[in-house]
């Protein structure tokens, strides 16, 4: 379905799309190695784009609620049409910026949207009070590259290197970053 959206809408560069297994399914499911989300758990992909990391999670999730977004309307084309043509009824697919999503939820999800700083600012008052999972609610966000830097002031951030679980060359520097969210107050996030 990837190849035949390809050709028509590029939402894939085209040398990963020859890749589409190990550098986008695989990697959107390295979030499993991290969390098994429960039944009835509600979760925002944040900057989609071609259904990364939200379309693998909700097939590997079927009991789990996904909120797909990104701002590119043919984007967003395409994910519907996948979602649509896999059969997924547990995946709403929408052409929104992210800050105006109103919602929820127990997880936020992303691929290399922005830095942790900007995110969090998009993110900010998604988050359930309510926390049904071994780990507290928060932000898992695949990212590459050398991120002391840009993760230094927050110190409850995790990082899992994909390697300890995938041993491919394209995961050398890819990792799952993992922020619990606290709150402080009816409105405003910290980060602890």
């Amino acid at each position: 379905m990837y190849e035949f959206w390809n050709k028509k809408i590029n939402v894939i560069s085209r040398k990963d799309i020859l890749e589409l297994d190990t550098r986008h399914v695989l990697h959107s499911l390295s979030i499993a190695k991290l969390i098994e989300f429960k039944p009835k758990s509600k979760v925002l992909d944040v900057g989609t784009g071609g259904g990364f990391p939200g379309v693998p999670l909700a097939i590997m999730f079927p009991h789990v609620s996904f909120h797909l977004t990104d701002s590119t309307g043919k984007k967003i084309k395409v994910v519907k049409a996948i979602i649509k043509e896999l059969g997924l009824t547990n995946v709403k697919a929408e052409k929104i910026r992210s800050e105006q999503v109103k919602g929820k939820y127990d997880f936020v999800v992303s691929r290399a949207v922005t830095n942790m700083t900007d995110f969090i600012k998009i993110v900010d008052g998604k988050f359930s009070s309510r926390n049904n999972h071994q780990i507290k609610n928060g932000i898992i966000s695949l990212k590459g590259g050398d991120l002391s830097l840009e993760l230094k002031k927050f110190k409850s951030a995790r990082i899992i290197e994909i390697t300890d679980y995938f041993n491919d060359s394209f995961f050398e520097t890819k990792k799952i970053v993992y922020l619990p969210i606290s709150y402080k107050g009816m409105s405003s996030l910290s980060v602890g």
